[in-house]
């Protein structure tokens, strides 16, 4: 359109017509409802019991720790393949008789308890192990058949089975306490505290959500329907959640990312819907007409938010962890359904609603249809439009310096007092610790296989494990090696000796085709977790050929300590790959949608800020431990787990995005009615800097409800989220982007513009050309 027969900003307060899409929806509605409502009906109901189809513990198929732990299940006969340890504290020594009398009753107690294999202790073999340094207390390693799926149940019931033990034994040890740990122990106690953490921060954060809500639109029914959304977004994803996990394990900390994400964007897209009906229904528009315009102008802009959201998730999956993936499926199914309810049954809904939606209006309402252009957003717009140099030098060094702080995040796991207190299996390993054996949970699991047609128990493979076993033991970082070898002190072989010990101690040490030979090595008292990580890595590194002075043997490392290291490698080999896939696919979503090179730029671009700054923010409150107390902790943590941050980056460039998507497609809409860069500019900032900043205000509530938790990872994610989307709301997308895109200009729109100017030419002269015909 010529520059003169622009409408101008003035004179034309008509915003959207509603498009084909907007008006089928409407007309459909009732038919909408209904296919809704039958959705609900089917999915919800397993929705209530989604925490007990979800599994606590990560898996990383294929790596060398999965390798052990399955040969372990597979190839050993041992009924201690896997198992959980007791920790029994109150009571003397097992040398002692009086400690003596209490084992055998508590060995006793436990005989029978389902899924319990068999019970080992002082009892069965009189190593150092049982003997706590304080001759106070002892340990019970106790061997499970129970399956995976069945862990949590199975856990349960040996928690049952010692409570009731205890209260039998509290006449005779009346300070008793008997506790279960060990990787199993620890991953129920997580599932269990996240599930019911989610309880608790829902009913932290809805009433706050009501009153935001409230506040920003002054009606009731108005503040009820993002509320109404978002709710119904994490049902039937925690329902579609439950369904599937009955063909592929989840992770418990899906739970997490649905209900934070399922309040947080169901109320930003529910928000930006409502925010457009009300303002169709301010230009005169009948409600059918309002709730058409809504689902057209709101829908395409959610399409595109979405999408950006989608592609974060999208690059979770490359990571093959299933708790990444989990957490991918997770928000892949909140996002789609936030999407679908507010582009679909939302509409539907506020025909139905419109004559209560206006009702009884409160003063003071931050998103308040605007037939003119005045108000605070209109001056702060215009502010922005004239001095843009001005506010690019007050917004952003602050947020650089922020940014900045990112460069000293470290991702190391941290040490074992980041597990919350309140669980008995994080008491148990304390007390563990206590008595000097808190390397029992934290053991290396070593296999070493020697060559077909030899044997562990005899010659050449006994030499080659005898020998690994004590090159290991030299290691200042061992405490102890036990193995075959080691119990009969690095002998030659012995059949006569080895025919003394107990079947279950050569079952645990040597497979049943005597190819696979199992050391046990428990890391000395004072080294920590990046420690033991490292040694593993040093072990492998080595090689059974070195240690074990035999080429021909082969050796895999396992246990809680591998399996951490196996997880920090895996998703650092893969966090360039996802940055790439997450980045471009937000390039090529955006440039498609706006049909500009400059805009995706500066998206991404303010969206790696976002993201910086989110993990400074992180450091300085975890790491440097500034402000710490204020989200629960007693000081700085001593490390941040591997997989937040490029957890954290996928979700918050996606979020980050939403903003940016809300204001420029405002932006450009107004361009297309007529009006010039900084008409469009100031315009779109004013009609979307309420929504925006509301919606940012609900979902800094949603999320930060998230760090008054016990569990670290929880904590962290939460508040790293919260902070990123308070800079991104606030500074960078009201402040930072409005002040690049008046800079930028026509540049924002090229080569779009051109192509318009193409094709509108090409049409002109057809039209020409048809009527000179």
């Amino acid at each position: 359109m010529p520059p003169h027969t622009r409408p101008s900003l003035r004179t034309s307060t008509r915003t959207h017509q509603a498009g084909a899409a907007g008006r089928w929806i409407v007309a459909k509605r009732g038919w909408i409802a209904a296919v809704w409502a039958i959705i609900i009906a089917f999915v919800a109901p397993p929705a209530l019991h989604v925490s007990e189809r979800l599994t606590g513990g990560a898996r990383i198929p294929g790596s060398e720790s999965a390798d052990v732990q399955l040969a372990l299940g597979e190839r050993f006969a041992s009924p201690f393949g896997h198992y959980v340890v007791l920790v029994a504290t109150g009571v003397p020594s097992p040398t002692t008789d009086m400690g003596r009398d209490a084992l055998v009753a508590i060995t006793k107690g436990l005989a029978g308890t389902p899924g319990l294999t068999r019970t080992l202790s002082w009892l069965d073999v009189r190593d150092p192990l049982f003997v706590p340094k304080d001759a106070q207390g002892t340990i019970i390693l106790a061997g499970i058949s129970f399956a995976e799926k069945d862990k949590q149940q199975g856990i349960e019931r040996f928690r049952e089975r010692t409570r009731a033990l205890s209260a039998e034994l509290k006449d005779r040890w009346p300070r008793l306490g008997l506790r279960w740990t060990g990787d199993l122990a620890l991953d129920a106690d997580l599932r269990k505290l996240s599930s019911n953490e989610i309880k608790v921060a829902e009913a932290r954060v809805l009433p706050l959500t009501l009153l935001l809500l409230l506040a920003a639109f002054g009606a009731i029914i108005a503040a009820l329907m993002p509320v109404v959304i978002g709710v119904l977004a994490i049902t039937l994803t925690l329902g579609v959640v439950a369904l599937i996990a009955h063909l592929f394990p989840l992770s418990i900390l899906l739970q997490n990312m649905a209900t934070m994400l399922g309040l947080g964007l169901g109320v930003d897209y529910a928000l930006l819907t409502l925010s457009r009906f009300r303002e169709a229904l301010a230009e005169g528009q009948s409600r059918e007409d309002a709730a058409a315009t809504a689902a057209s102008a709101a829908g395409h802009t959610i399409l595109v938010s979405g999408a950006a959201v989608i592609i974060g998730f999208c690059g979770l999956l490359l990571v093959p962890l299933n708790e990444m993936r989990s957490m991918a499926t997770g928000g892949l199914i909140v996002v789609f359904m936030c999407m679908a309810l507010s582009m679909t049954l939302l509409p539907a809904l506020l025909v139905w609603a419109a004559p209560l939606i206006e009702r009884r209006r409160r003063r003071g309402a931050t998103i308040v249809p605007a037939p003119s252009n005045t108000g605070r957003w209109w001056t702060f717009a215009r502010a922005v439009v004239r001095r843009p140099v001005v506010v690019l030098a007050v917004a952003l060094p602050p947020v650089l310096l922020l940014a900045w702080q990112a460069t000293r995040l470290e991702t190391r796991m941290p040490k074992q007092d980041f597990l919350p207190r309140s669980m008995e299996s994080a008491i148990a390993l304390e007390d563990l610790m206590a008595m000097g054996h808190g390397g029992i949970v934290y053991a290396l699991r070593v296999l070493v296989e020697v060559p077909q047609g030899q044997s562990v128990l005899e010659g050449e493979g006994w030499t080659a494990v005898s020998t690994l076993a004590q090159n290991i033991e030299k290691d200042p970082r061992t405490a102890r090696v036990r193995s075959l070898p080691g119990l009969v002190n690095y002998g030659p072989p012995n059949q006569l000796l080895l025919g003394l010990l107990p079947g279950t101690v050569r079952q645990a040490f040597a497979s049943s085709d005597g190819r696979l030979a199992l050391l046990e090595v428990q890391p000395s008292a004072g080294v920590d977790y990046q420690q033991v990580t490292s040694w593993v890595r040093d072990l492998r590194k080595q090689g059974a050929a070195k240690l074990a002075a035999n080429a021909r043997v082969t050796m895999k490392v396992g246990g809680l300590p591998a399996f951490n290291a196996d997880y920090e490698d895996l998703i650092n080999s893969k966090v360039p790959l996802v940055i790439a896939f997450v980045v471009l696919g937000t390039l090529l979503a955006l440039f498609i949608s706006f049909r500009s090179i400059m805009v995706p730029i500066k998206a991404v671009i303010l969206n790696l800020l976002a993201v910086m700054a989110s993990f400074g923010a992180v450091t300085v409150v975890f790491l440097d431990g500034h402000g710490a107390t204020l989200v629960g902790l007693d000081g700085p943590a001593t490390g941040l787990f591997p997989s937040l941050p490029v957890l954290v980056f996928c979700i918050v460039f996606g979020l980050s995005m939403d903003y940016e998507v809300f204001l420029v497609a405002r932006v450009n809409e107004a361009r297309k009615l007529g009006r010039d860069e900084g008409e469009a500019l100031v315009e779109g900032l004013a009609r979307t800097g309420g929504v925006i900043t509301s919606a940012a205000a609900i979902m800094v509530a949603v999320f930060a409800a998230f760090t008054l938790g016990e569990l670290l990872i929880v904590k962290v994610m939460g508040f790293a989220l919260a902070a990123a989307v308070l800079l991104d709301a606030t500074v960078i997308r009201m402040a930072i982007g409005p002040a690049l895109l008046r800079l930028a200009g026509r540049w924002n729109w090229w080569p779009g513009d051109r192509w318009d100017a193409a094709r509108a030419k090409k049409q002109g002269r057809r039209e020409d050309e048809a009527e000179i015909a």
